[in-house]
């Protein structure tokens, strides 16, 4: 698809013609109203209409109350309309209004809302599920020529949220954006603009092959590769870009189905990759199947699998067959999956080994107890459109729902592990946000291993592998690294005193081991430290390399392998038990405060966030 300047028209409602959604307990009522004449706004043939026979919601003693209860409200109507002939592609917003200057805005945590579409209804969702403000997306889509689209919208304080919300009050309007081009399906932009001699079909899959396609992506903080677009259902399998992390694959079996690295990647907490991908639901097949049959044979003669065994799940891995695949009509190894890294493939081996792509794109075959580099596989719901980009690694295209604008003044920690940050002094201030691990804080690590004139920095990690102010590296990051590689301008945003978590993971047991004293997560581990500073842990998402291996250096993680080791990511991607006398370089992570915003970019590598304290 070419870089076309799109005419987006952007429409935000008066504030004689908003909706208007006020909850105030000290108030002792809650009311919904929407104000406004009939006919709000109007753009070519799109028309957004208000009900103005639609009353204000009163109920009394504004508490918290039950899904029944809320669902049983009465709705404030509207209208979408197009009255032109042709198809329009649309979002429609709830944005936050001004409040009064005294006045506390309600936390989305606290909010649940309803929307019927044209019978369609959401069910009880909380606010939170629909984005943050200004991208709270009620409703997108395309409405077709000479039709009309009705809604009912409720909104309400849920019960099943503890909190002091006394006398905090929510203000929000309508905003509709418009696009006057048309966006098209990911399968379609894909076929349409990869040459033909890039595509192979083997009957079942259209896969994007040679040596540097324009198939790359952006959704949820991540680069990713179009890998194939299923002929039938028309959805796009993605491969992330870099290892995301690192961790073993199990410790008795090769079998994906209830591997350590099934639970990684569809985890759904906030310590695991799936718990931070943005509306999976949304974007992703949920009921996706991945072949792990096994297969002993060298690249060249790998077949499509037999199907034995199929897992099904949200995420998965590629298989041999894939990779393979993407260089065909290219020499062994050059094809745009060799990232110059080192990661784990979803064909086995045999029963007690796995494979990996090496960092010269070969084969190799490895012991389930290594701790391989992770790329995350998906496939994109055929639904999914692209709205910008040309599919170039610095242009990467953009999905609808993914492409979020208008986020001046927007919290941190509201946005998606992998969006970058302008963070840090001189050569040393990119960052990437790793999770909320903390409710309310943004924890961040530097994109890549520090540096000191154009050259990684390395260290000894200490005289023994526990983490802690007053060892070598905890030492360093508390004190040289904030003087010297933060500055005054950032230190304020950092909290604190953080809690790092030092589990031993040894050789071939859970990556979970890191932070809990078990792998049913029952119990945080004993083995922690308080510092302002610390580093990444064994299979923290944004532990693993994001460069080419003769660009990048191997770093500390802060997880013990045992008495004298520490475990290290190597420089193809991979994490090893390192001796503490050996020297690595250094990745610091640290959480930033929650009153924390943005002022600037979109979060992607070409604009990061640029950011600063509320107060």
């Amino acid at each position: 698809m070419k870089n076309k300047n799109k005419k987006v028209i952007v429409i935000i409602i008066s504030i004689l013609i908003v909706i208007i959604l006020l909850l105030a307990l000290t108030y002792a009522y809650f009311r919904t109203e929407l104000f406004g004449s009939e006919e709000i706004v109007k753009v070519g043939t799109l028309d957004l209409v208000l009900d103005e026979t639609s009353e204000g919601i009163g109920l009394d003693n504004a508490v918290g109350i039950s899904d029944s209860e809320g669902l049983s409200l009465n709705g404030s109507t509207f209208e979408l309309r197009n009255n032109g002939n042709k198809a329009v592609d649309y979002t429609i917003y709830l944005d936050d209004n001004t409040i009064g200057e005294n006045d506390i805005r309600i936390d989305d945590k606290y909010l649940k809302y309803n929307l019927n579409k044209n019978g369609a209804d959401s069910g009880a969702t909380l606010l939170t599920r629909i984005g943050t403000n200004p991208n709270r997306v009620l409703d997108s889509g395309t409405i077709d020529g000479k039709t009309t689209n009705k809604y009912s919208l409720k909104l309400w304080i849920t019960d099943e949220v503890d909190g002091n919300y006394s006398g905090q009050v929510f203000s929000g309007k309508l905003r509709v954006e418009v696009s006057q081009e048309r966006a098209k399906e990911v399968s379609t932009v894909l076929l349409e603009n990869i040459p033909k001699e890039n595509q192979y079909n083997d009957g079942v899959d259209t896969f994007i092959t040679g040596e540097d396609p324009n198939n790359y992506i952006w959704y949820s903080g991540k680069l990713w590769r179009a890998v194939s677009v299923n002929d039938e259902e028309k959805t796009v399998k993605l491969v992330t870009q870099w290892n995301i992390s690192a961790i073993n694959y199990d410790d008795d079996s090769s079998a994906f189905a209830g591997s350590y690295m099934e639970e990684w990647l569809n985890d759904t907490t906030v310590d695991d990759f799936l718990g931070n991908l943005r509306e999976p639901d949304k974007f992703i097949v949920t009921d996706a199947k991945w072949d792990a049959t096994i297969d002993d044979r060298v690249l060249g003669n790998i077949t499509r699998p037999n199907g034995t065994p199929i897992v099904t799940d949200t995420v998965g891995l590629l298989n041999m067959y894939e990779y393979q695949t993407s260089y065909r009509g290219t020499m062994q190894g050059s094809g745009y999956l060799n990232n110059g890294n080192s990661w784990v493939i979803l064909t086995p081996y045999d029963s007690l080994n796995m494979r990996i792509i090496n960092n010269n794109g070969l084969q190799q075959t490895v012991a389930l107890e290594s701790n391989f580099g992770i790329r995350p596989a998906i496939n994109l719901k055929s639904e999914i459109k692209i709205v910008s980009g040309d599919g170039t690694e610095d242009n990467p295209y953009r999905l609808k729902g993914d492409n979020d604008s208008y986020l001046s003044g927007v919290k941190l920690n509201t946005r998606y592990s992998g969006e970058y940050i302008s963070f840090g002094k001189d050569e040393n201030n990119l960052y990437r946000i790793v999770s909320h691990e903390t409710e309310g804080l943004t924890k961040i690590t530097s994109a890549e291993p520090l540096k000191s004139s154009g050259s990684f920095i390395a260290s000894t990690f200490g005289s023994n592998p526990v983490f802690s102010n007053t060892n070598r590296l905890g030492i360093f990051l508390n004190g040289d690294y904030l003087k010297n590689y933060i500055g005054d301008n950032y230190i304020n945003m950092i909290e604190d005193n953080n809690t790092w978590y030092l589990g031993i993971v040894g050789r071939g047991t859970s990556y979970r081991l890191a932070k809990y004293a078990d792998i049913e997560m029952n119990n945080l581990t004993s083995n922690t430290t308080i510092a302002k500073v610390g580093m990444l842990r064994l299979g923290e998402l944004m532990s693993g390399q994001f460069n080419r291996y003769e660009n990048n250096v191997n770093f500390w993680l802060i997880t013990p392998y045992s008495s004298y080791y520490a475990l290290a990511v190597g420089n193809v991607g991979s994490a090893a038990n390192t001796g503490v006398w050996d020297s690595s370089g250094i990745k610091p992570a640290l959480n930033l405060k929650s009153d924390v915003i943005i002022t600037g970019g979109d979060g992607t590598l070409q604009n990061p966030f640029k950011i600063k304290l509320a107060n």
